[in-house]
């Protein structure tokens, strides 16, 4: 199945280019003064989950010639054959089956003619032993003390979703224990990390597909030698644990084969965070939390998969992602989450997101036609109201955003939570409605008349500036799950549109291909290659000035 290419000919795409000329010129308040149920009309709810995506610049017959251009790229059979297990990774030959992990126990997943529930449901059964006797004080060390510290050692999707959600879900963590995570290869932070710890008392997690990823083997190594001066190499079982498809590989590190949790090729890493790589938010918030939040990314996967176009929250965030990049070329989305514990949720979407659909040519290899991945960038409210809000409300550029908040906060202060709500709603009503130089006028009637007039110009607010606002009863782990979940089907509609392959990343690779050609340099070797004078000089004076 191939989408028809270029998507640039597809008739619902021109019309949708027609379309949207009629609509640049519309301010959203029009929008709103035309359908005084507006929000309830552009909003979709599910259990204490509502999307409002009202203070969009689109109409009724905007998403239906977006749901059109779904169907003319075939997205409910590309959603069925992802379900199903088949091969939508075309690059690599693989399933992207990471809504398996999400399934229920007991349930029933294929991947083609196998059913991978039984495995499935071993690893989770396997980490709920371990993640229970860890908070329980059972697992000890070599010196028999239990575990205090916890260091995930892993980069990119094996880090970046697990850090992202013992982060988010502090509320939920364990009293005893801290979580701690080492992606960069940067000896700083490393050498600040273990110079805190207790060896008696510090568990590591090795998180690597194929064990073989340079930066995390360096940092576990570094671990390993630091473990062995304090406790001999004899404690390395005891305090090592790994996630991998590459066994073998663990076992060579010296970690037992019962500390190996098993991590399969048709789970990108990205998306890995449902699997065993998830064990240090198990350990973190507890296994039966970590179901829950597991069930609350299957709620939405059977919402993606079985709704309707119409109601569908993934396929239309996905939908108005492409309206603004491809039709009003606004290449760039802000992520606001009003939650400090999310912080990393804007570096966690750039890498699903850009690392997905930063492509340029379709599955079948010809060049796309079309812009594909906008740059993801954003930031916690209300710091950033106080950094870049100034650029989203008056600069040239337009950037739609996602505006993201709980109705209730974990912390007893509620005084601090409705603050919180109350500006985030503001910033999206201030960003849809503007400033009219009538309504600054009025502001500035006190002032005379020449103060007024040259105050006017820089009080005046264009608005009509789009956002999403997600709005959660509660960040708890189900709600943590449905919004990451969300956004991955988002990204899964939008690659589905562009023709390209969402689940491999092989523009990752040239750069740590000529990494490895340098580092031999470093320790005096001739240069294996040639570089270019650029960099031929950049190696010389780090070598002058190391």
């Amino acid at each position: 199945m191939v989408n028809p290419a270029p998507v640039t000919r597809a008739s619902a795409w021109e019309a949708l280019a027609s379309h949207c000329q009629s609509l640049k010129a519309m301010h959203l308040r029009e929008l709103f003064a035309r359908d005084p149920r507006r929000a309830e009309h552009f909003s979709r709810e599910l259990p204490d989950f509502l999307v409002d995506y009202s203070k969009h610049r689109v109409t009724e017959e905007t998403l239906e010639l977006l749901r059109a251009l779904a169907r003319a790229c075939a997205l409910p059979a590309w959603t069925a054959k992802m379900f199903a297990g088949e091969l939508v990774n075309t690059t690599e030959h693989r399933a992207a089956l990471h809504v398996a992990l999400r399934e229920p126990l007991g349930g029933s997943r294929k991947l083609g003619t196998v059913d991978i529930s039984a495995e499935v449901d071993g690893v989770r059964q396997r980490m709920r032993k371990v993640s229970d006797d860890i908070r329980d004080g059972g697992w000890v060390g070599a010196t028999g003390e239990s575990i205090k510290d916890v260091v995930h050692i892993g980069i990119g999707g094996s880090l970046l979703g697990p850090q992202l959600a013992v982060e988010a879900l502090t509320a939920y963590g364990h009293p005893r224990l801290s979580i701690h995570f080492l992606g960069n290869v940067d000896s700083a932070p490393v050498a600040a990390l273990l110079s805190e710890l207790d060896p008696a008392r510090t568990l590591f997690i090795i998180a690597s597909k194929t064990f073989a990823t340079e930066e995390t083997l360096t940092n576990a190594d570094t671990a390993r030698v630091w473990l062995e001066t304090k406790l001999g190499s004899a404690a390395v079982p005891r305090h090592f644990m790994a996630v991998t498809a590459n066994r073998e590989g663990a076992l060579a590190f010296g970690i037992a084969g019962d500390s190996i949790f098993e991590f399969w090729d048709w789970v990108g890493g990205r998306l890995s965070l449902w699997s065993s790589i998830g064990l240090p938010i198990a350990i973190a918030i507890g296994m039966d939390r970590f179901e829950e939040m597991l069930a609350g990314a299957h709620e939405m996967d059977r919402h993606f998969a079985e709704t309707p176009l119409e109601r569908n929250l993934p396929a239309t965030l996905g939908l108005l992602a492409v309206w603004y990049n491809d039709f009003f070329g606004w290449g760039t989305h802000a992520v606001l989450p009003y939650d400090e514990g999310m912080r990393l949720l804007p570096a966690y979407l750039q890498q699903l997101e850009m690392e997905s659909n930063g492509k340029s040519v379709t599955r079948d290899g010809t060049p796309v036609d079309c812009d594909t991945a906008p740059i993801v960038w954003g930031g916690t409210g209300t710091n950033s109201q106080h950094a870049f809000f100034q650029m989203l409300h008056q600069g040239t550029r337009i950037v739609p955003g996602d505006f993201i908040v709980a109705a209730q906060s974990g912390a007893p202060l509620p005084r601090h939570q409705d603050l919180l709500v109350a500006n985030c709603f503001a910033q999206t009503e201030a960003l849809m409605l503007g400033r009219t130089a009538a309504e600054v006028e009025g502001d500035l009637a006190d002032l005379p008349d020449g103060e007024r007039a040259a105050l006017l110009p820089h009080r005046v607010f264009q608005g009509n500036r789009p956002s999403t606002t997600i709005l959660v009863k509660r960040l708890d782990p189900r709600a943590f799950g449905m919004l990451l979940a969300l956004y991955e089907h988002k990204v899964f509609v939008q690659g589905v549109i562009w023709g390209v392959n969402s689940f491999d990343q092989w523009g990752v690779e040239l750069g740590k291909k000529l990494a490895k050609n340098i580092v031999p340099e470093l320790d005096g070797e001739s240069a294996r290659e040639p570089h270019d004078v650029s960099t031929a000089g950049l190696i010389a004076r780090y070598l002058d000035w190391r």
